[in-house]
């Protein structure tokens, strides 16, 4: 038997923030008791610990660390480490998934929406994990 992937774990300097930014981005809903607390309340969980699951797909994961060096792919020194990779049907799709991310605070990276054989951008997180949405 082979071990099956539970989830992806990202490290993150704020993992509330970085949770929500995914949990609006791919529609995702928290681990029963990683919800974010009332207004004004303490959030020891968003200072450790969280994940997001969807019915049909590997869970993601963010762990609190004191401090990530920001990828500064496509330049070289700080490497992406690890990346997501998700797709959509079709380039109006793309286009769209791109805005939405933006507007949730993500940067475009790379913009090849107009090859023919693989349409993609690759944006980065709020805290600059890349990823690409392609269509396909």
């Amino acid at each position: 038997m082979n071990p099956r992937i539970r989830q992806v774990v990202l490290d993150t300097t704020d993992a509330r923030a970085l949770a929500e930014f995914y949990r609006e981005l791919f529609g995702l809903h928290y681990r029963p008791g990683d919800e974010p607390p009332p207004e004004d309340e303490p959030d020891p969980k968003g200072r450790d610990w969280l994940v997001l699951r969807n019915d049909d797909g590997v869970a993601l994961a963010f762990q609190q660390v004191d401090e990530l060096p920001r990828s500064t792919w496509p330049e070289p020194g700080v490497p992406q480490q690890l990346h997501l990779d998700t797709t959509v049907p079709d380039v109006a799709a793309l286009a769209a998934a791109r805005d939405r991310a933006v507007a949730l605070g993500a940067t475009l990276l790379h913009d090849r929406s107009d090859d023919p054989d693989e349409p993609l951008h690759v944006l980065a997180d709020p805290m600059g994990h890349p990823f690409c949405v392609f269509v396909g």
